[in-house]
């Protein structure tokens, strides 16, 4: 992954005709979040999920777009409701819910992942604006690599120009901004990176782009294991 270059670096010019993306700065308690020792009991919240039974795989072992093991209900219904209390006090948010993804079937929401290092990189993307405004990562894992924590990028055009690195409307996500399937690692660069640790709380607008900086463990305890929380949001 490409890190930014600096504002005293020469930056060619994008070309014309290029496809677009919009552009804000990352900026603490505007488009994204932070909170540590968020978790009173996040020792237990971490337990709890490790030792769930129930997993569900994503890459490399199905085809869904998503990478690890996924188990449902990483917080209980109080604990849930607490962290969208504050999530809508952060973000000025009056109302938060979970759309529909077809009939009768709700958005993946308050899920424990559990990524190793040889199961993915990391996947700059945006989520969809029709499912998700808001998004939140809580890191689980008792003693992580801070590397691994959650990245923002800008698009890098093949000349090395700087893109923007939010998606908006008439767009729902990059594939429909960009109008291709997916990109390569170098077409991004890395503007800001947010440290893997412990009980920290992280909540982005989710139409940034964004992804896991980077994964880390073999054995299953050993792993990057967050908690991941999606919404859509009536935002100021």
């Amino acid at each position: 992954m490409n890190k930014l270059p600096s504002p005293e670096n020469e930056r060619p010019e994008i070309l014309p005709g290029s496809p677009l993306l919009h552009y804000e700065a990352p900026e603490l308690g505007k488009n994204y979040w932070v909170i540590d020792d968020y978790l009173a009991n996040a020792r237990e919240v971490s337990n709890r999920c490790f030792n769930a039974k129930r997993w569900k795989k994503g890459l490399p072992y199905t085809a869904e777009k998503w990478p690890g093991m996924r188990t449902n209900k990483a917080l209980k219904k109080a604990e849930l409701a607490q962290l969208e209390n504050h999530v809508k006090s952060l973000t000025g948010a009056t109302k938060l819910w979970l759309p529909e993804t077809s009939p009768g079937v709700m958005l993946d929401s308050n899920v424990a992942q559990l990524v190793g290092e040889h199961e993915s990189n990391a996947i700059p993307h945006t989520d969809s604006r029709k499912l998700t405004r808001l998004a939140a990562v809580l890191y689980l894992s008792p003693e992580p690599l801070k590397e691994a924590g959650t990245s923002f990028y800008r698009l890098r055009y093949p000349n090395g120009a700087i893109g923007g690195n939010i998606v908006t409307d008439p767009y729902n996500n990059l594939r429909d901004a960009l109008n291709v399937q997916r990109l390569p690692a170098e077409a991004w660069y890395e503007e800001c990176q947010i440290e893997n640790k412990f009980n920290r709380l992280l909540i982005y607008k989710a139409n940034m782009v964004h992804s896991a900086t980077r994964y880390f463990g073999k054995e299953k305890r050993d792993k990057r294991l967050t908690a991941l929380f999606f919404w859509m949001a009536d935002l100021p």
